[in-house]
C-alpha cells in the first residue's frame, strides 16, 4: 500500500480497532461479573459497526485492507482484554493477550509501511 491508500483506508482501520475494543468490551460487560454494567460499550460497538459499515459500501478497499483491518479489529479486542485483566488480576494473566497485540500491531505496522525505512527516505525525497 502506498501512503494515498493509508491516508485514505484510515478511517476504516479505527473503525475496525473501536470495533474490537468495543466488542470485547461489550462481551465483558455480558458475561463478567467483575466489570459493571453500562449500556455505552453497546452503543459503542452498534455504532462503530454501523459507521464500518457505511465506509464499506461508500466506497471499495484497496487490496489488503480486509486483512490488516481484521488484524486492527483483533488488536482492539486483545488490548481491552489485557487492560482488563491489568485491572483486574483475579481474571488472569494478561500476557498472552499482551503479545499477541504486540505481533499484530507490528505485522501491521510492516504492512502499512511504517518499520520499512526505504519508504521513508523516499516519501522525503
Amino acid at each position: 500500500m502506498n501512503k494515498e491508500q493509508i491516508k485514505a483506508e484510515r478511517k476504516t482501520l479505527v473503525l475496525s480497532l473501536l470495533a474490537g475494543l468495543c466488542g470485547n468490551a461489550t462481551l465483558a460487560v455480558f458475561t463478567s461479573s467483575a466489570v459493571a454494567f453500562s449500556v455505552f460499550p453497546v452503543i459503542a460497538f452498534a455504532l462503530a459497526v454501523y459507521c464500518l459499515y457505511q465506509e464499506y459500501l461508500s466506497k471499495p478497499m484497496a487490496e489488503g485492507t480486509p486483512a490488516i483491518a481484521f488484524a486492527c479489529f483483533l488488536v482492539g479486542a486483545f488490548g481491552y482484554s489485557a487492560f482488563l485483566r491489568a485491572q483486574l488480576p483475579d481474571m488472569g494473566s494478561n500476557f498472552l493477550s499482551l503479545m499477541i497485540c504486540l505481533g499484530l500491531l507490528f505485522w501491521v505496522a510492516i504492512k502499512l509501511g511504517i518499520m520499512n525505512p526505504k519508504a521513508e527516505s523516499e516519501a522525503q525525497a
